[in-house]
């Protein structure tokens, strides 16, 4: 009988070349994951180089992707590693050199808006250097900010756009431009609104303000900073006219609440890090170029579509009545304590002596009652408005401010000179030729006759 076959040395060859099959399709698997690997970086350093070369992070050369750019993730990461290019940091030098000697210059925060764009072409024309930064939100018409922006250009203002709390833009802009005085407008506005959204005054009026400040101190030398406040801080003060010395602990809205934050916070940064801070009470400033939010900025729109307007009075039945203050006024005051700030006192984040820490209010010191507001503007639209008078809402507004100015006009000679009627004519010949009105409106010529100087 025979025996079986010997089958050890077959199952070990067996083995063997299965290893052998093994061994080389990971040398294969490993092989072609590096090349995969290596494609991948090559194919990424090229689209890197393309989108760097074709679309510049934060700039407003091409308005209808900037907004795209600015919310993307590899804009953010193309800005992290070219720090913007070379083309961008040219366009920041040039914007922010002054042109006469021993001029300003002033990065402008919310430069898009409307205190921002006016003050920004003010500066620019006396021969400061100016840059803007604004993030272009679309809390009103964004189309608005864009048009502004297009008037800032031919004024040789460049706007970056960024927001206040993107830590390394800012430093950034502080590495290429040595700023002597930063302007700070850009805020979330709006006492209504806040009742909408919260968390948007909170993260632009508070955490905005104190990025800002953050690298502000850090700065060599550091600006001196003159920033936004409000009227609104006076909340529930009866006290009239208001007065820079009166309580401001009652605020009677979110808005009014963050405003006064920031005082206190510029209060903290003056004491801790020597930055010289001056705050500026605006009270309802209007004119051409306002902000859509407005009251005399819809009323103007509703009348002229003939649609009905609130008119409110206060639970006691007397007329609401505001301080407008007409945009000139308030852009004189802004360069006013511009131009008499002093030096911060810190390097390098540490305070070495005292440094200047001021509050002045800007307004026209002369309160006029809604219902006055809307005969004038009846008048010069040449339209009768549908008024609907209700109760004013407990939403946060006050139902009345008067500005005491006498501080303002010691420091800095703030004097307002434009009346109301005065200020809406020109507010009103801007809105129909902007928005290319045909209407009964007072024709141009009625209007340039009686008041010939416009706004800019």
């Amino acid at each position: 009988m025979a025996s079986p076959p010997h089958t050890s040395k077959t199952l070990k060859l067996e083995r063997y070349n299965s290893y052998l099959r093994r061994l080389h399709s990971t040398k294969v698997l490993n092989a072609s994951s590096k090349l995969i690997f290596r494609v991948t970086l090559l194919i990424a350093l090229v689209l890197i180089l393309f989108f760097t070369l074709n679309y510049p992070p934060l700039s407003d050369k091409n308005p209808n992707h900037a907004h795209l750019h600015h919310h993307s993730f590899l804009s953010a990461a193309l800005f992290t590693s070219s720090a913007g290019g070379d083309a961008w940091e040219k366009q920041v030098r040039h914007s922010s050199t002054p042109k006469k000697p021993n001029g300003l210059s002033v990065l402008v925060t919310g430069a898009a808006g409307f205190v921002g764009s006016h003050c920004s072409i003010a500066l620019k024309k006396r021969g400061d250097g100016v840059l803007g930064l604004d993030n272009f939100n679309s809390y009103y018409d964004p189309s608005l900010k864009r048009a502004r922006q297009k008037l800032l250009l031919k004024n040789q203002v460049f706007i970056v756009e960024g927001d206040l709390n993107d830590a390394s833009l800012l430093t950034k802009l502080f590495d290429v431009v040595p700023f002597t005085h930063i302007l700070h407008l850009a805020a979330q506005a709006g006492v209504r609104y806040a009742m909408q959204n919260p968390q948007s005054y909170v993260s632009s009026n508070i955490a905005g303000f104190v990025n800002l400040l953050e690298v502000a101190k850090t700065a060599n030398p550091q600006p001196a900073i003159v920033w936004a406040s409000s009227s609104s801080v006076y909340g529930l003060n009866t006290q009239v006219p208001f007065s820079e010395l009166d309580r401001t602990d009652q605020p009677a809205s979110l808005y009014a609440a963050t405003k006064k934050a920031g005082e206190e916070i510029a209060h903290t940064y003056n004491h801790i890090y020597g930055l010289s801070l001056t705050g500026l009470r605006f009270f309802t400033v209007y004119g051409p170029w306002g902000r859509p939010d407005m009251a005399y900025f819809f009323f103007t729109k509703d009348i002229l579509q003939g649609k009905p307007i609130d008119v409110y009075q206060t639970q006691d039945k007397k007329q609401v009545a505001r301080d407008f203050t007409y945009i000139d006024d308030v852009v004189k005051g802004c360069l006013g304590a511009l131009d008499t700030a002093e030096k911060s006192t810190g390097s390098g984040g540490k305070k070495k002596g005292p440094a200047q820490l001021r509050v002045y209010n800007l307004g026209n010191t002369s309160p006029v009652p809604v219902g006055k507001l809307v005969s004038i503007l009846e008048g010069l639209l040449r339209t009768k408005a549908r008024k609907h008078v209700i109760k004013m809402p407990r939403n946060g507004d006050v139902p009345y401010t008067h500005a005491n100015v006498t501080l303002a006009y010691r420091d800095f000679g703030y004097k307002p000179t434009t009346d109301l009627a005065t200020g809406l004519r020109k507010f009103v010949k801007w809105y129909v030729d902007y928005y290319g009105i045909q209407t009964r409106v007072k024709k141009d010529s009625d209007i340039n006759s009686e008041h010939p100087e416009e706004s800019v």
